[in-house]
């Protein structure tokens, strides 16, 4: 599915659009990806139950990606927008894109990690967690 922005921007979740390249080069240096591999990275687009490109005039300059069981809960990941096409709503029509038009919208629980971009988030309905919420990492 597309959707036209206006001013030369669009959304499109079609994986085979994806510039692969640009957002391992853009992920591979943000703190929540650092020296990810393109293998992974490739693999992980593959994998994933949904992702969606942000474009300019053709060019990739943001990109979202979810994983999902498909009906109960979704994990949004790896959302960027480049910098100098921050500040005019694009991530919140990106972020808006995969939750709540695109093929994952009736998953009930969506659930995200963020050190920078409370705001944008909450703009849709994400908030902080309450006690149940656990989380493991391996080191």
């Amino acid at each position: 599915m597309r959707r036209e922005l206006g001013n030369a921007y669009e959304l499109d979740d079609d994986r085979g659009r994806v510039d692969r390249a640009a957002v391992h080069a853009f992920l591979s240096t943000s703190y929540w990806a650092t020296g990810r591999s393109r293998e992974l990275n490739d693999r992980l687009i593959d994998d994933a139950a949904g992702v969606a490109g942000l474009y300019f005039a053709g060019a990739q300059v943001g990109y979202a990606r979810a994983v999902s069981d498909s009906a109960t809960v979704a994990y949004l990941a790896d959302v960027y927008v480049l910098e100098e096409h921050r500040r005019r709503g694009l991530g919140v029509e990106l972020v808006r894109f995969v939750v709540e038009d695109g093929p994952l919208a009736d998953v009930r629980k969506w659930i995200l990690h963020t050190s920078d971009a409370h705001g944008l988030y909450r703009k849709l309905g994400f908030a902080e967690p309450d006690h149940r919420l656990l989380e493991r990492w391996r080191l």
